[in-house]
């Protein structure tokens, strides 16, 4: 892969492939961060689904701090994949989770986009290894993982694939930081990457719990809101978990506590999905929503994560950027938090 026609500091349009909840979501963060953004999605009403997405979170982006000159009128949606990475200066692809289609449009932007811009998927579980296949250039292709939202999630996983590039890997992180991201970058491929992994055990265990009649969707979800999902706004499960060791830390609270690693607590194989556990998730989330439609729904947790950031010193305008040169044209300067980029070692002997 040719170096990168710009660095990541003067990017100043994206492109953005699929515009679904997480393709839409990405346009919306970085149309937030005053970039020119291109879109595209086959779907007919794609556009103007597209359109009403950013405009029910622009009230949020307002007041998490919008970039110089951010604005939606700098979208633009095209007719053909071709003509949306034409100028593309950082591609973000977000089609649906089909291997063999992430294969295949996957290497159709390798074709259609110039010579080596980063192509990035938003893919929530392949590994790029496995979606790199079909390129002609694989070595610029690499996974930029969010959460839902993006365009209030800070944090993105990015990992390359066994073709992919180390350069483009150092490229993206970079970008993602300048873009208002916090970057975990992964030196090892891990399916589901890491806090996919995480929430996924938290997630089977509640599914046990419902179709076992062992608690409800609701105090399931009360459980965590009230309890450790406070201290994990701010603190992870391992310091979290090495306070409880008090004075003594880690090592004093896997000595007393170790033992119950044994005890049954909790059952990470996911139980079988079945009707009636279908039934029972959707109308217990039915009886937790309490009457608020999705959009409601979508508005109050926009607002919650703006009032942790808020309340954890993570907006914009709340914290620097040291390595950002004051001399640099960064169309997000001055305005976007500071992403905590991170190298990480996957745990090793193997991806499973």
């Amino acid at each position: 892969m040719p170096l990168p026609p710009c660095p990541p500091e003067g990017v100043r349009r994206v492109a953005c492939i699929g515009a679904g909840v997480i393709g839409g979501g990405w346009v919306a963060h970085f149309l937030a961060r005053g970039y020119d953004v291109t879109a595209w999605d086959p779907a007919p009403d794609a556009e103007e689904r597209l359109r009403r997405l950013v405009t029910a979170a622009w009230p949020a982006l307002e007041q998490i701090g919008l970039a110089e000159g951010a604005s939606p009128d700098r979208l633009t949606f095209a007719a053909t994949l071709d003509a949306a990475v034409a100028e593309a200066q950082f591609v973000q692809e977000s089609a649906p989770e089909k291997l063999e289609l992430k294969r295949r449009l996957l290497a159709e932007l390798d074709a259609a986009t110039p010579a080596g811009v980063v192509i990035a998927s938003s893919t929530s579980g392949y590994p790029m290894t496995d979606m790199q296949t079909e390129a002609a250039d694989p070595g610029r292709l690499l996974v930029g993982h969010p959460f839902n939202p993006p365009y209030l999630i800070p944090l993105v996983e990015v990992v390359g694939g066994e073709r992919t590039d180390a350069a483009a890997v150092d490229w993206a992180s970079r970008f993602y930081t300048v873009a208002g991201k916090s970057v975990i970058t992964m030196e090892r491929e891990l399916p589901g990457f890491i806090a996919n992994r995480l929430q996924e055990a938290l997630w089977r265990e509640a599914l046990h719990m419902v179709a076992s009649g062992e608690a409800t969707v609701r105090e399931i979800d009360d459980s965590i809101t009230e309890g450790p999902g406070l201290r994990w706004a701010f603190m992870g499960p391992c310091l979290t978990f090495a306070l409880a060791g008090g004075e003594g830390g880690m090592g004093h609270m896997l000595d007393h506590f170790g033992p119950s690693l044994k005890s049954p607590w909790t059952r990470l194989e996911a139980p079988e999905l079945d009707e009636a556990l279908r039934t029972a998730m959707v109308e217990g989330c039915e009886t937790a929503a309490d009457g608020r439609s999705i959009a409601q729904l979508v508005a109050e947790r926009d607002q919650g994560v703006i009032n942790v950031l808020r309340a954890t010193g993570r907006l914009p305008g709340q914290r620097t950027d040291p390595d950002t040169d004051p001399d640099t044209t960064d169309p997000t300067e001055n305005t976007s938090p500071l992403p905590r980029q991170r190298t990480t070692h996957a745990p090793q002997g193997g991806d499973s």
